[in-house]
């Protein structure tokens, strides 16, 4: 395990220090055109950078003495201010940790309030009235950071005044940041622990903790104890993403956090800043995931040993509900809307228009429809979108079934930003429109494998499979009809939460210059072009988010219908020959009555 983490370590640095080689470019020009834009690149000067920076030596010495400087803590100098790496990442670092705790504050009150109807209804034991949680979360995690942070900014900040809304200074500048970056994240979480706790309510233990007389409030605390190792793993992949991927917030509030420097300093190609942040994060990703870990050992460890956990995903009935039907009516109806329309129209006399009949979602900054480019850019952002996410679902199911494997590759390519991986992946492959794709769908499968290895742990561990086991069920039979029937419902509907999440990631990179370019109606970079004019013209920016807010709608209320389905061929195959031992079946196939309203389940 510890060869395979420094090999990847090791990979992922080599990779990052031989970026300006790997994209085909001069490394000697971009310090110039850094330097001094104005300045002719001329061949001596740029023998003279080369000569100062030891370009001429080649990558590989280059690298080595970079790594052999880090034992005694020297990163090298940048080469575009020539000062020492190693102060600047530091304090890059220590604010990006200090904004990082702002927003897991924000995470855990928004998760807490996300489920408080289910502990409420589940220490109640009345669980048999709650309906499909997380509308309203999925709505509140779709929402694009740059965007809230935009809305936050100008806003509470700069109108009504209430916080700075510009610079670092103290804790009041960090609330508004924090907001932004811990309400998607903690709806999101939120929304992840809803989706366990009916299973934890109805196991035995808080049955016959009910029957007993325990209260409410008691149970309600041991079933979230029950259900949070499964969503450590996931914890601590917002700790990184977090401090290392809080790019945009970082940029609309000024913040000099970690985020912005690795960009900064991967557009520049400054190599030892670009280096000194990705070991910083490396670091940072590695004693997160221990920690997540051996919290989870300890929550729930001689549970895992002995192998007495019941199952959490019990069969239940998939039910469709009408919420699915009526958020995708209204996109569709949007979306038909807007392809009856010329996206490319301009009208420069009406520049910036509120909605009106004639524009029911206003113009933007060139006079043209926004109502037209929202629907004509539906097309390519769900496609794209669905194709990226189915991607990620079966590369994050596949390595999350190889937890040894697929661990330290989780932590290390979640230290990775997503604009310093589209980067590599641009240096690489090339700049296209498969680019995008393929740089979302390499740090899009993390979060779905950690969930996955999370979930499959605990599924090894419950009593109904060490039973299976005992009646000669092989592992490729316990992995059909028991572990991935568990497991991948509740997988699922993670990638379906994080699909909006997807469609925003590629337009990012749209806007930086490496995806979808203007004039693209792609619903991100709609988002990008516009968010410059949100306090003037608010609703060109609210209508593409309003769209991906139904996506998310959807998507979610879509994937409450996803549930594990009850086998009822093992019953018959039981009832007809009782003596005859079925392999693959599960003691949670097997009705158990339970008095009152605790035997109805909708998890």
């Amino acid at each position: 395990m510890l060869l395979w983490r420094a090999v990847l370590v090791a990979v992922l640095l080599c990779g990052v220090g031989l970026l300006p080689w790997l994209s085909r470019t001069d490394p000697a020009l971009t310090v110039l055109r850094a330097r001094s834009a104005e300045r002719a690149p001329t061949p001596d000067v740029l023998d003279a950078i080369r000569g100062q920076l030891g370009l001429d030596a080649g990558p590989v010495r280059l690298l080595g003495d970079w790594l052999g400087g880090l034992p005694h803590g020297d990163a090298g100098r940048s080469w575009i201010s020539g000062a020492d790496v190693t102060p600047s990442v530091l304090q890059a670092l220590g604010a990006s940790l200090l904004l990082m705790g702002g927003a897991l504050a924000v995470a855990a009150v928004t998760a807490g309030a996300a489920c408080a109807r289910t502990l409420r209804l589940g220490a109640a034991r009345r669980l048999g009235e709650r309906r499909s949680a997380g509308t309203g979360s999925a709505l509140l995690a779709t929402l694009p950071d740059f965007l809230t942070a935009s809305v936050l900014a100008s806003v509470v900040g700069v109108q009504l005044g209430w916080l700075p809304a510009l610079g670092w200074y103290g804790p009041r500048w960090m609330v508004l940041p924090a907001l932004s970056l811990g309400l998607p994240a903690g709806a999101l979480l939120g929304r992840m622990l809803d989706d366990l706790l009916p299973g934890a309510f109805a196991e035995p233990w808080a049955l016959a903790a009910a029957a007993r007389g325990v209260r409410g409030r008691s149970v309600a605390r041991q079933a979230l104890r029950r259900c949070v190792p499964g969503l450590l793993p996931n914890v601590g992949l917002f700790v990184v993403g977090l401090t290392g991927g809080a790019v945009a917030v970082e940029q609309v509030f000024d913040i000099p956090g970690l985020g912005r420097l690795s960009l900064q300093a991967a557009v520049a190609q400054d190599l030892p800043v670009l280096q000194a942040g990705t070991l910083a994060l490396v670091v940072l990703a590695a004693a997160v995931g221990g920690l997540a870990r051996l919290t989870a050992r300890l929550l729930i460890g001689p549970a895992l040993r002995d192998g007495a956990l019941p199952s959490l995903h019990r069969p239940t009935p998939s039910r469709p509900t009408a919420p699915p039907l009526l958020y995708g009516g209204l996109l569709l109806a949007v979306v038909a809307l807007g392809l009856a329309r010329d996206p490319l129209e301009l009208d420069t006399t009406a520049r910036l228009r509120s909605p009106s009949w004639a524009h029911p979602f206003g113009t933007d900054a060139l006079g043209r429809d926004v109502l037209a480019r929202v629907g004509h850019g539906a097309l390519d952002t769900l496609a794209l979108a669905a194709a990226v996410s189915v991607a990620a679902l079966v590369l994050g199911v596949l390595l999350g079934l190889l937890p040894r494997f697929s661990g330290p590759l989780v932590d290390t390519v979640n230290a990775v930003p997503p604009v310093l991986a589209a980067l590599l992946v641009t240096a690489v492959a090339g700049s296209g429109r498969a680019t995008p794709a393929l740089a979302v769908t390499a740090v899009a499968w993390a979060p779905l494998a950690a969930h996955t290895s999370a979930l499959l742990r605990q599924e090894r561990a419950t009593t109904h499979l060490a039973a299976t086991r005992g009646l000669g069920a092989s592992p490729l039979q316990l992995l059909r009809h028991e572990l991935l029937p568990a497991v991948l419902p509740p997988v699922l509907r993670h990638a379906l939460l994080r699909l909006p999440g997807v469609a925003l990631a590629l337009a990012a990179l749209g806007f930086l210059g490496l995806g979808a370019q203007p004039p693209s109606p792609e619903w991100g970079l709609l988002l990008s072009e516009n968010q410059p004019y949100a306090e003037r013209a608010p609703w060109a920016s609210l209508a593409p988010a309003a769209a991906l807010a139904l996506l998310g709608a959807v998507a979610v209320t879509a994937g409450g219908g996803v549930r594990r389905p009850r086998v009822l061929r093992v019953r018959r195959r039981a009832a007809a020959d009782p003596a005859q031992p079925v392999a693959g079946g599960s003691a949670d196939e097997v009705p158990v009555p339970v008095a009152g309203p605790a035997r109805r389940e909708d998890a």
